[in-house]
């Protein structure tokens, strides 16, 4: 089984493509349920976050719920759980109430926070991370019924107001939790945004796509998206991946999601021409992967090109 930080990745995304092929085709659900929630479980054992538990020097996020620290990262297998509950009728309780914990240590931590920011890492705050958190529990609201407007609407006007520069339209990769800028305003983490703030806020959603949308370049009826704005240099990293003549992977593979969503048809099939090129389609029956993707590649595909059902109104 992969675990680590790819490992978490891998099946939170499992976790929420497959659920919103369940939110798509009820017909569905009662095949891939069960598989939504043994995915979304798996993104929460501890070998998952180890990199993370080790970072906060052996303090465990999903252990140590009222902590001061944010723990961001936790936002990834909470946002799978709460997908998995609600769509699964047998969700186990004992998972539930794990569930619930973990939602109102965010809320709590969300609430107190001027800047709307919760760190990964200590010192480290990611908006692509932070809006995760959001996500999870916009969904935990869906699921359970229960009213999260206060905190989700003070942080959206965070996003608006710290996290968003106003020349690019761009989320800024990395923060202080002061609401400090550590790096430059980017595409890749702008696009990952984009795709969990759909869950929260519609509107602020599509206002991430926009800028996203700024960094299409195209040629011949295929499109990749550039990782940094007019006026921003760098060597991108992991979260971009490779940089070609400044086009971002990460970030084109992204960018499908809010195409998706939000009905931009030519962009997203110049964006998805690009990616069927370089992902190297495998068919075989009814089933397709992407022989350069690996897990995590296809995890996302799935991810991306099934979201919009779980978009919030």
């Amino acid at each position: 089984m992969i675990d680590g930080m790819w490992g978490l990745l891998a099946h939170q995304m499992t976790a929420l493509g497959l659920a919103q092929v369940c939110l798509a085709h009820p017909e569905w659900r009662e095949r891939y349920a069960p598989v939504v929630t043994r995915a979304a479980t798996k993104s929460l054992l501890p070998e998952m976050r180890s990199v993370f538990t080790d970072a906060w020097h052996g303090e465990d996020g999903a252990i140590h719920l009222d902590s001061a620290n944010g723990h961001a990262y936790l936002s990834y297998p909470a946002l799978a759980l709460g997908m998995a509950r609600l769509i699964d009728p047998a969700f186990p309780a004992d998972l539930a109430t794990r569930h619930d914990a973990l939602i109102a240590s965010y809320e709590r931590r969300l609430l107190a926070s001027p800047t709307g920011l919760l760190d990964t890492f200590p010192g480290e705050a990611y908006p692509t991370d932070v809006a995760a958190v959001a996500a999870a529990i916009a969904v935990h609201g869906r699921a359970t019924g229960i009213d999260h407007t206060a905190v989700l609407s003070h942080w959206a006007q965070q996003v608006r107001a710290v996290q968003i520069d106003r020349d690019t339209g761009l989320v800024i990769q990395r923060m202080g939790v002061n609401g400090r800028a550590h790096d430059a305003p980017r595409a890749s983490g702008t696009g990952l945004a984009a795709y969990f703030v759909g869950f929260a806020d519609r509107a602020l959603a599509e206002e991430l796509a926009t800028g996203l949308f700024g960094q299409e370049r195209s040629f011949l009826g295929f499109s990749a998206i550039h990782e940094y704005g007019d006026g921003y240099h760098g060597a991108g990293d992991m979260d971009s991946g490779p940089l070609i003549l400044g086009k971002s992977v990460a970030a084109t593979g992204f960018a499908l999601a809010p195409a998706r969503s939000f009905g931009h048809h030519d962009v997203f099939t110049r964006l998805y021409r690009t990616a069927n090129l370089v992902g190297l389609p495998l068919r075989s029956g009814t089933r397709l992967r992407f022989a350069t993707g690996g897990v995590i590649g296809n995890s996302l595909l799935l991810a991306f090109l099934t979201s919009g059902p779980e978009l919030a109104r």
